[in-house]
């Protein structure tokens, strides 16, 4: 029975955990008595998911802090480190593409990142696809040619790259250009980058007649087509009228028990991009909108003036103090009532509900390809979440399994999983198999969380592999199977003309295996997860490989502990590029003294490269 009256009526954050000791929910809240009275009060919590979760509950940690922010930052940092499943989860969660340039430099570059950190340099975006980007920088190099590559790289060279040979560089590496005029050219492209196209307009004209007044006509054909390049790009930009800066816009769609968010980046009065997220709807409104918010700013993506919401939730105040300490100026959370900005929201509400009719016209596309693969494949259930799994290794050496996971038949990379090999010593693959599910499967039965459907890749002894750990865990009534092997080469009697078989997927307690119709969807959805789980353990496999290569040249060198493996890892990037070094760039690195460069540079050249 729950007892409001041993936790306390302060401000904090509360933990919700299983028997196991396994954290189910992070919460923060400003009373923290009054929080958990309204889970576990007569009237109940009408949320179905809610319900489920409170049934599962042992436990409940509170811990106190003294301000709402703390416990905001609190909540971050439990959720990431143990990431509840009841909690928010952006099935999509990564960082955005943004451009960054370094004014301190002296001939800064713009380089690609998805991390915004505060170290002085200048950031823009966020750009939502890498496509956008591109576009952006292709149009930015068309009219103001900075330097493409890393500065050794480019003096590296005998002479300018090929950028500089069709104008798209203004070759600073090789003194084809002055430090002012190149300073000139990176003014332009920031004024473009933050939305000043007027700006830089005015300036090239005037350069443009300065330069036509000394004769200087290549040079004024040169500006003219810089101003045409910008105005052309301008007028494919859409232009809103919501008091200019930079503005993210957030808007909600509810239908159906879930949830759609779309957010809208405005930067100096445009639309640049959009980004929309389906959720359960798990919370309260304005729980779930305050926890939206919170998993997304708490990433390392660019932080805008302000952050514009369809209603205020109950810790705006909050959130704008803690968005402000993290972007290191003052951001406003507002929810407009009238006026442009309010227009904007309106915009970004439609932008969520259209989102929400496409994504259900794709789910509805999706769940008549999972019932076909059901019926195909004989299942005896609706295969909402499915898992494939594949081995990797090269000679019994660094064995990796991988699990890739299909959630209502989108991939669900966030519950991917990697597998070191322990018990199994060689290329044993199906040894390895075995450990890799049983240890999957015995930790989905104390956690409840199993899979519908597995796929083996490979034919009848990886799928046999598999059906015995399921009689052996008991699990062959609550989980189909099927093993996927690869396309057969055939050669015709004469032995010239070679014909490949189809795929086929072998059930167990059945001889003949069941081919699907060549170029089905249901085909085409299960060869794209077994080429996934191919390429997941292969990454997670060379990933190994590289690390050991690295660890076993710098380990036989005495003083180089694992700390300073790693330094010289991120200096450098790569073992080849960490023996390419000289014994000059050895010795200048801060914190490796001379004599344990001349041993490492003398290791490192001793060993060929593998």
């Amino acid at each position: 029975m729950f007892d409001s009256g041993k936790y306390p009526a302060t401000c904090g954050v509360y933990l919700m955990k299983g028997s196991q000791g396994e954290v189910f929910y992070v919460g923060k809240a400003k009373n923290l008595r009054n929080r958990l009275r309204s889970y576990f009060s007569e009237q109940g919590d009408n949320r179905p998911q809610i319900r489920f979760l409170l049934k599962r509950v042992r436990d409940i940690e509170t811990i106190v802090t003294d301000t709402e922010k703390e416990a905001l930052i609190l909540e971050n940092t439990l959720i990431k480190k143990h990431r509840p499943r009841y909690n928010i989860n952006l099935r999509d969660d990564k960082t955005y593409l943004s451009l960054r340039l370094d004014p301190r430099e002296e001939f800064p570059m713009l380089q690609l990142v998805r991390r915004v950190k505060r170290d002085g340099a200048l950031y823009f975006g966020p750009y939502a696809s890498s496509t956008a980007v591109r576009a952006t920088l292709k149009e930015i190099y068309r009219i103001f040619p900075l330097r493409r590559h890393p500065w050794e790289t480019c003096r590296n060279r005998s002479r300018p790259c090929l950028y500089y040979q069709i104008g798209q560089c203004s070759g600073p590496c090789h003194g084809r250009i002055s430090p002012a005029e190149y300073r000139r050219l990176v003014q332009g492209a920031v004024a473009l980058l933050s939305g000043r196209e007027t700006e830089v307009l005015e300036t090239l004209r005037r350069q443009m007649g300065a330069a036509a007044q000394r004769m200087a006509f290549e040079e004024a054909a040169r500006l003219r087509d810089q101003v045409r390049a910008i105005e052309q790009t301008v007028e494919r930009q859409k232009v809103v009228d919501a008091g200019g800066g930079d503005q993210d816009v957030v808007g909600l769609h509810r239908e159906g028990g879930e949830v759609e968010i779309a957010i809208l980046f405005v930067r100096e009065g445009k639309v640049i991009g959009r980004r929309s997220y389906s959720l359960e709807w798990r919370l309260d409104e304005d729980e779930l909108l305050s926890s939206f918010l919170q998993r997304f700013y708490g990433r390392e993506v660019c932080i805008p003036d302000r952050v514009l919401l369809p209603f205020v939730p109950e810790d705006a105040a909050v959130l704008a103090d803690w968005l402000s300490e993290q972007r290191g100026r003052r951001v406003q959370v507002l929810a407009p009532l009238r006026g442009s900005r309010r227009e904007l929201v309106a915009l970004a509400e439609r932008n969520a509900a259209e989102s929400f009719r496409e994504r259900g016209s794709r789910r509805e596309a999706r769940q008549e390809v999972l019932r076909e693969i059901a019926a195909r494949l004989h299942l005896s259930r609706f295969p909402r979440r499915i898992e494939c799994f594949d081995i990797s290794n090269v000679q019994g050496r660094f064995s990796v399994g991988s699990m890739v996971v299909l959630t209502d038949g989108e991939p669900d990379k966030a519950a991917y999983r990697h597998f070191r090999i322990r018990s199994v010593t060689g290329s044993d693959d199906y040894a390895s198999l075995r450990e890799v599910l049983k240890r999957r499967l015995q930790r989905g039965l104390r956690e409840e969380m199993l899979p519908d459907f597995i796929l083996m890749d490979g034919g009848k002894g990886q799928l046999g592999v598999l059906d015995a750990v399921l009689r052996e865990l008991n699990l062959e009534a609550r989980i189909d199977a099927a093993g996927i092997a690869k396309s057969r080469v055939l050669a015709n009697v004469r032995g010239k003309m070679v014909e490949r078989s189809e795929e086929r997927f072998f059930l167990p307690g059945r001889k003949n295996p069941v081919v699907l119709r060549q170029g089905s969807p249901a085909l085409f959805m299960l060869e794209r997860l077994r080429d996934e789980a191919h390429r997941f353990a292969i990454t997670h496999h060379r990933k190994l490989r590289r690390r050991s290569s690295l660890g076993s040249v710098l380990e036989d060198v005495p003083g180089i502990g694992e700390k300073r493996r790693k330094a010289l890892l991120r200096h450098f990037g790569s073992l080849k590029a960490l023996r390419a070094a000289s014994l000059d760039e050895l010795r200048a690195l801060p914190g490796l003294p001379a004599a344990l460069a001349e041993r490492l540079h003398a290791a490192l050249h001793q060993q060929k490269p593998s």
